[in-house]
């Protein structure tokens, strides 16, 4: 029984240290462990968990985790920032995202705008994805003129489109003939996709990139041009996409079939003027 006794001390401070983890709950842990990730010392860990706050929305304390993330020395931590404030719906923070447009890594700055796109806040967005479709600025000035350089670079920008994957691509229905460009074309995924975009773009500077972009030595970008060609509605540009109905590459001849199709429906038909009743004698 002494012995008992004795190690009841020894017990009860076991227990006792024992509580704080009992008296936890699984919100706090799991904030815990989103903690202690965007803290880790490896960059891919911390990009890991902040993007992983996007699926926290309304949050005040993962806007600020992401937020901070801005800052990181580390562009895919940046990337992962801005993408989690534009999937958490973030309004709040679009001012912080377009600071974010000068940055000096292209996989950044597209994150920043399809964050930007996604949040309703398109002006800037459609800019970037004019540049990207391009290689040049649609106009003077504005928020991406400092990080232009950023946009020609090559391998950041296949790298992007290489961890996006095919999600990024409008195209996902491609199936095996998306992976095999993706593996062998540089730049084309990120390309098709900022067209896919232009679609929704009112200024008719997009429209004419959009139907240069109809031409591009990429089978991916003719497609994706001719499919937004087809959603802005304007049967003008029915005259454009005919000839691509004799493309080498069948599916840029479907896309373009359809969107002559879809585009010649909305063509107001010609009024035919009403024959001339004929004069009546008068009596």
């Amino acid at each position: 029984m002494a012995r008992i006794f004795k190690s009841l001390p020894l017990a009860w401070a076991l227990f006792a240290g024992a509580m704080p983890i009992l008296a936890q709950t699984p919100a706090e842990r799991a904030w815990k462990i989103l903690d202690a990730g965007v803290a880790d010392k490896s960059g891919d860990n911390r990009a890991d968990a902040v993007r992983t706050l996007g699926i926290i929305s309304g949050n005040p304390k993962a806007e600020q985790l992401a937020e901070a993330a801005l800052k990181d020395k580390i562009p895919g931590v940046r990337k992962a920032g801005a993408t989690a404030l534009g999937v958490m719906g973030c309004t709040d923070c679009i001012g912080i995202l377009k600071g974010v447009l000068s940055d000096k890594d292209a996989s950044v700055v597209l994150a920043v705008a399809h964050s930007l796109w996604t949040l309703k806040d398109t002006a800037d967005a459609y800019e970037i994805y004019y540049a990207v479709l391009t290689g040049e600025r649609k106009s003077s000035g504005g928020l991406i003129s400092e990080g232009m350089d950023t946009l020609r670079d090559r391998k950041k920008m296949a790298q992007f489109g290489l961890e996006e994957g095919i999600g990024f691509i409008p195209f996902a229905g491609f199936g095996y003939s998306a992976v095999q460009v993706l593996r062998k074309d540089d730049v084309s995924p990120v390309r098709a996709a900022a067209s896919s975009i232009l679609a929704n773009d009112p200024d008719p500077k997009s429209a004419e990139a959009l139907v240069k972009a109809a031409s591009d030595k990429s089978w991916i970008v003719r497609a994706a041009a001719l499919d937004a060609l087809a959603k802005r509605g304007n049967p003008l540009l029915v005259d454009f996409i005919i000839p691509l109905m004799d493309d080498k590459k069948m599916l840029v001849r479907y896309t373009a079939a359809a969107a002559v199709i879809k585009l010649s429906s909305l063509q107001k038909p010609a009024i035919k003027p009403k024959p001339a009743l004929p004069k009546q004698k008068k009596k």
